[in-house]
């Protein structure tokens, strides 16, 4: 018998994982499987050599010898390996281990067991306050809820199931398409391996029913939008009494009209007036706790930010409490009369000549460097 590279056999790579090692070992076996070459010893020798390498490569405790002794590990005995080619081999457990996952497994009753019920989302819309301080809200669902004329069974009260004659309670029938012996799902009883011949009134043997349900959902402090509230078993009903699946109540933070949310931080525009921002002041701020007072200094531009501490967010998942930022936009003053546009008109006057640097530094600097980009241009 050849003592090829395992590895090689089967044309994986060595850091190969098992999936990638049965999906090689599935396509290698077809190709040299003895149903398919009959009468060439060259490929039932090339089909042991390959069950071999599979059976080597997904043992975990036989691939580590393997890897690190080589054949040698399996021979007079080494790690009960050596009897892969020895006493020929069970060409029929091919069906078993490698297409079993495809075709319904390799014989065996293996009656289908009734699926657990589907999962349900429910979309809920917060405003920032509810998301924020947390909150109850009722909602109603619509989903499939268990039977309770038939307790989810199906069969009408004082009967019940029986086998199914086609594929004697296993649920999986037997077909063979040439050299293959491939395990389907009974047409029949579709897996159940029991039939419902007195089905109930109210269910129609379905052994669920359509309802509305009325559910208490308890918005947890902090929640943001894209956080998930789980209910569970608030899903559809599984089938013929199988457990219910679970609701999902995905959040959405409506948009606030002041606030605006980055993870556990607000922010929100404060205007003030030119006189204000010119000469210092107080400004009354708006907070998810109550108003308080921001200090402006004087000479403030537009756009600087004030940091509240604690005026945040508390994070649903725990830890510190986030700030409020404010930032300052200077109000322009609007529709004015004739004589506040001659003050104005005689104050800017006054910010002329060699003082204008001195009380206009952000227009001072921003047209020096227009000029400068100007005259790079044209050097």
């Amino acid at each position: 018998m050849s003592k090829r590279d395992l590895y090689e056999v089967l044309g994986v790579a060595r850091d190969a994982n098992e999936r990638d090692i049965k999906k090689a070992y599935k396509r290698l076996a077809m190709k040299y499987h003895p149903d398919r070459n009959q009468g060439d010893e060259e490929s039932a020798e090339k089909f042991k050599e390959v069950k071999y390498a599979y059976e080597i490569l997904t043992d975990g405790q036989k691939r580590a010898a393997y890897d690190q002794y080589g054949h040698a590990a399996f021979e007079q005995g080494g790690m009960g390996g050596g009897g892969g080619f020895g006493g020929g081999a069970d060409f029929s457990d091919i069906f078993g281990d490698v297409f079993g996952d495809i075709f319904g497994g390799g014989g065996g009753r293996r009656q289908q067991r009734a699926q657990r019920g589907s999962d349900l989302r429910y979309n809920m819309e917060l405003t920032l306050e509810e998301a924020v301080r947390g909150c109850s809200k009722e909602i109603r669902v619509p989903t499939l809820v268990g039977c309770d004329s038939c307790d989810g069974s199906g069969a009408k009260k004082g009967s019940s199931a029986t086998t199914c004659t086609t594929c004697h309670g296993a649920g999986q029938v037997q077909m063979r398409q040439g050299f293959f012996a491939v395990q389907q799902t009974c047409p029949h009883c579709h897996g159940r391996g029991q039939i419902i011949k007195d089905p109930c009134d109210k269910c129609h043997g379905e052994g669920r029913v359509e309802e509305t349900k009325t559910l208490s959902v308890k918005i947890p402090a902090g929640v943001d939008t894209g956080d998930r509230i789980r209910l569970t078993g608030e899903g559809e009903a599984g089938e013929f009494g199988a457990p219910a699946g679970d609701l999902y109540v995905q959040v959405h933070v409506k948009e606030h009209n002041i606030f605006q949310r980055d993870g556990n931080n607000l922010y929100c525009d404060v205007p003030v007036s030119f006189t204000m921002a010119a000469l210092g002041g107080e400004v009354e701020v708006p907070t998810l706790d109550g108003r308080v007072n921001l200090k402006v200094p004087a000479e403030t531009q537009t756009g600087r930010m004030f940091r509240m501490r604690g005026k945040g967010v508390t994070s649903v998942r725990g830890g510190m409490t986030g700030d409020l930022i404010c930032r300052l936009v200077v109000e322009t003053p609007v529709n004015l009369s004739s004589r506040q546009k001659e003050l104005l008109q005689e104050l800017e006057e006054t910010f002329g000549g060699k003082a204008a640097s001195k009380h206009k530094p952000k227009s001072e600097g921003f047209f020096k460097g227009v000029k400068k980009f100007f005259d790079d241009l044209t050097n």
